[in-house]
């Protein structure tokens, strides 16, 4: 594990970039950047849209290690190059920011009020190729709908194996059991994944830690132990469908907390922008989420 991108991490100002859009959430970040279905007519020319799309923010003025600490990447992206640079080398060595690369499949079916992580099965081989990649760590997500206790469980359960075979790798896992923020009883959710969290951390080997992408939550200062927490590296927050302005204000109620924001990190971004007009868009954007996650 790189030393100076953990240091960059861990005492760093700033927030980290989610830039992972996968199959199934790709199309909708095409439509909000104005590119519609009929632009493209297969998955290779929509991946190769939204490269170009996420090309345009990595290499604009406004994208740099000065407020944003980390990119997210989606494996695709990790794979890509930007000026015949691999693209974590290009944010690490012009940029300053820390890459990361999504490796969960998306969700299996809902049961017990959560939705797992799907089969992982090419897990090994994609930590392997992101350590090629100079990749410093990972993320993956599940989802909690309600407060069920044995679906929690799972949900952490799962999320905390995969972690420790990440961590076996020499990457840093980004763990994110999202609440969801339309769950009737969410802030039980919240607090029951808490909890679980703190009760696996104690488990894992002495002088490992991890990193916690969480969802903002109801009470807030809720997850004040695990920023605290010794096993912890940095908890970063997720929007959660949230605009940019509520998610922005709602972050900053939570001292320590940094955010990890996707959709609201590209709101009001759009293909017909001159660079001029995006960078100047993105750059407004960067530095609400900065300011928000300074407290």
């Amino acid at each position: 594990m790189d030393t100076s991108q953990l240091s960059r991490i861990e005492t760093g100002k700033g927030f980290v970039a989610a830039l992972d859009q996968s199959g199934g959430s790709t199309p909708g970040a095409l439509g909000r950047y104005g590119i519609g279905p009929e632009r493209y007519s297969s998955d290779a020319e929509m991946f190769d849209l939204i490269h170009a799309f996420r090309t345009r923010i990595i290499t604009s003025s406004a994208f740099t290690g000065d407020r944003v600490l980390a990119a997210i990447l989606f494996e695709q992206t990790m794979d890509r190059h930007i000026d015949d640079v691999g693209i974590p080398d290009y944010l690490w060595d012009y940029k300053q920011i820390v890459p990361f690369v999504k490796v969960d499949r998306g969700l299996a079916e809902a049961a017990d009020g959560v939705r797992l992580m799907a089969p992982m099965d090419d897990l090994d081989d994609l930590l392997e190729r992101a350590t090629a990649r100079h990749v410093f760590g990972t993320k993956m997500r599940s989802l909690v709908q309600s407060a069920h206790p044995a679906g929690i469980d799972a949900v952490l359960d799962q999320q905390f194996a995969a972690a420790r075979r990440i961590l076996d790798a020499g990457l840093m896992p980004i763990i994110e059991p999202e609440v969801d923020i339309t769950a009737p009883d969410r802030a039980a959710c919240e607090a029951m994944v808490t909890a679980g969290i703190i009760e696996r951390l104690a488990d894992l080997p002495s002088g490992t830690r991890v990193m916690l992408k969480l969802t903002i939550p109801t009470e807030p200062n809720l997850y004040q132990e695990l920023i605290a927490h010794r096993s912890v590296l940095r908890v970063v927050a997720l929007s959660g469908g949230y605009g940019r302005d509520e998610a922005n204000r709602l972050l900053a109620l939570n001292a320590g907390l940094i955010a990890s924001f996707s959709r609201a990190l590209t709101e009001g971004l759009r293909a017909d922008m001159t660079d001029a007009e995006f960078d100047a868009a993105l750059a407004a954007s960067i530095g609400s989420i900065y300011t928000a996650s300074l407290t």
